[in-house]
């Protein structure tokens, strides 16, 4: 049974980074088109030249990239250095740095840990880097 699951494992990797990256994706709407929500409260999006514009650009491009599976590993090394900065330098800057739930950290913490992972594992089955390496 061990085998035939470990058989599927690149699928659930590839899952895991589409699904990671869909959710990251839309981080990046909300700052600059306040689609689905707003992030600024409704004044319109974010500056592009900004720390949060430098974020928005990272979640859209860096999803789209991590999505197709194209330079998955420099592409997840960057995502989780970013939400790293974010959850240390941002929602760690509201105290209770050991509390994400508190400091409204969780999703930054999770994500530097999963991108991190993608890092190591690489993209999983289908991906662009599969079909690059091969030639």
């Amino acid at each position: 049974m061990n085998n035939k699951l470990n058989s599927y494992a690149p699928y659930a990797l590839a899952l895991l980074r589409i699904i990671a990256a869909y959710m990251f994706i839309w981080h990046g709407t909300a700052k600059f088109f306040e689609y689905p929500v707003s992030m600024t409260g409704g004044n319109g999006g974010v500056a592009l030249f900004s720390q949060y514009g430098l974020a928005g650009v990272l979640e859209i491009g860096g999803g789209m990239l991590l999505a197709l599976g194209l330079f998955t590993r420099l592409t997840a090394f960057l995502l989780s250095g970013q939400m790293a900065f974010a959850y240390f330098v941002v929602h760690g800057a509201a105290g209770n740095i050991l509390m994400p739930l508190l400091n409204q950290g969780e999703l930054a913490a999770l994500y530097s840990p999963v991108f991190l992972y993608f890092v190591f594992a690489g993209p999983g089955a289908l991906a662009l880097d599969n079909k690059i390496c091969k030639k």
